[in-house]
């Protein structure tokens, strides 16, 4: 007898218990999508000869697909990798004044474009043009989607057909991908490199000034470093050079921060403000590494500038929305209380984050992972780590910290790689760093409100399989 033929019928499985709670949950459309799926594999199976499962199997199995289906793809995770400022995780986690703010964007009309004080039409990077201005001493400022996308406008208003002279040391790549000198290409700009990737002088940009020189630019190089027999033209003489030469001088900080980050013993990052003191005339950075906000791309500088920054065209196509900048508004208000920030905006409060504090919140936790593991060939202990700031932001500078260190018993390194892949799958998922033969959870990113929400799912990490 064909035992396909005795397959539930799609009715009946929606009348099961587990599938009409979870049908009620997420829809019955989703349902029954699992459901035909969840057959549709069986049958698949059966033709290479694999036995249909029981009623109870099935059901089971169409649970774990609504689950998998209704389970959104943007969640929640705990970040044990030691880095920060995470690219793929994120970058920086908003403090609660932006979260706030975001929500009451999303949630209701708001004065976007629309002058309150004189109910005419207004301007949306007004929402922020006098924060930033007053944070960094620039004239104007413009928001746009991401630094890259600021870099890319200010190029293609500026410098259309014209040439960019700009230090062959600084041709940065970010991660996707992304380089000047492409950047450069896509903008319409030529690009002229001088000095070497070492040492360039002053008297090499002066060379290379000429009728189509359409500006100087200084790009920071905050995902690496070059050490040792070097030499940088310092800003103020760059400036002083093109302005001697009737061209702007741009600074590209990528990664930008508006506060010495030495004040908390943290590596020193160039600010806009240090940037535009030093005779800028236009700079851009980062709102989400750094800065601690949402994804975004400042420029400030030059109210003439910035006035044709933002007649071009593309700036419409990459202006940001009102969610992004309520975000923004709400950190860059931080910056106006120096002596709080530290406590109230979440990406300095990490970084800064002392190494005994990580070690007695790694005390805490051993004993309930140690539980958790004990049918696991593993052992686990407490050991020094270094915390990354960034993975395109500072990546050569490291944090002292502290966490949970899983190693294998004997020669089972595979072990790890399936410890690793259960503590993704747990509702929270644990993100942590293999290495070494060592799966490494750095718990400078973990809060001490989380401690328990992350003890208590350990539980289900359950038993390795034989």
């Amino acid at each position: 007898m064909n035992k396909l033929s005795q397959l539930p019928a799609v009715d009946r499985l929606l009348a099961e218990a587990q599938v009409a709670d979870l049908a009620g949950r997420h829809g019955r459309a989703i349902a029954t999508r699992a459901i035909r799926d969840e057959l549709a594999a069986i049958r698949a199976a059966a033709k290479d000869g694999a036995p249909v499962p029981a009623t109870e199997a099935i059901v089971a199995a169409v649970c774990s697909r609504i689950e998998s289906l209704a389970r959104p793809k943007l969640r929640r995770v705990f970040n044990l990798t030691g880095t920060v400022l995470h690219t793929n995780l994120g970058r920086a986690p908003l403090p609660e004044e932006a979260v706030e703010a975001l929500v009451m964007a999303a949630r209701s009309p708001c004065a976007l474009e629309y002058d309150i004080d004189t109910g005419g039409r207004g301007d949306r990077d007004d929402v922020v043009n006098e924060l930033v201005c007053e944070l960094t001493g620039a004239e104007a400022a413009t928001v746009v989607n991401n630094n890259a996308a600021a870099v890319f406008l200010l190029l293609n208003t500026l410098a259309p057909r014209k040439e960019v002279i700009v230090s062959r040391g600084e041709l940065i790549e970010i991660g996707g991908a992304f380089r000047i000198p492409d950047i450069m290409k896509r903008a319409g700009a030529k690009l002229v490199e001088v000095g070497t990737t070492n040492r360039t002088h002053a008297k090499d940009f002066a060379e290379a000034l000429g009728p189509r020189t359409a500006m100087l630019m200084k790009v920071h190089t905050s995902n690496y470093a070059v050490q040792g027999f070097t030499k940088a033209v310092p800003e103020t003489e760059m400036a002083a050079l093109a302005h001697g030469h009737g061209v702007p001088f741009v600074v590209d900080l990528g990664s930008g921060t508006l506060t010495d980050l030495a004040q908390w013993g943290l590596p020193h990052e160039p600010t806009p403000q240090e940037a535009i003191a030093a005779g800028a005339d236009l700079v851009s950075f980062s709102g989400d590494k750094l800065l601690g906000g949402p994804q975004a791309g400042i420029l400030a500088g030059s109210k003439e500038l910035i006035g044709k920054i933002k007649k071009n065209p593309l700036k419409r196509a990459l202006r940001v929305g009102k969610i992004t900048l309520a975000a923004l508004e709400a950190v860059l208000r931080l910056y106006r209380d120096p002596d709080r920030l530290s406590e109230r905006l979440t990406t300095i409060r990490l970084l800064a984050r002392p190494e005994p504090d990580i070690r007695a919140q790694a005390e805490r936790l051993l004993p309930s992972l140690q539980a958790a593991l004990a049918g696991w060939p593993v052992t686990v202990a407490i050991e020094p780590l270094s915390s990354q700031i960034g993975s395109g932001s500072l990546p050569v500078d490291r944090l002292p910290s502290a966490g949970l260190v899983v190693r294998p018993q004997g020669k089972k390194a595979g072990i790890l790689h399936k410890l690793e892949e259960r503590l993704r799958g747990l509702p929270v998922p644990v993100i942590g760093h293999i290495a070494d033969d060592a799966l490494r959870l750095d718990l400078r990113c973990l809060d001490v409100q989380e401690e328990a929400e992350f003890t208590d799912q350990l539980s289900g990490l359950g038993q390795p399989k034989r």
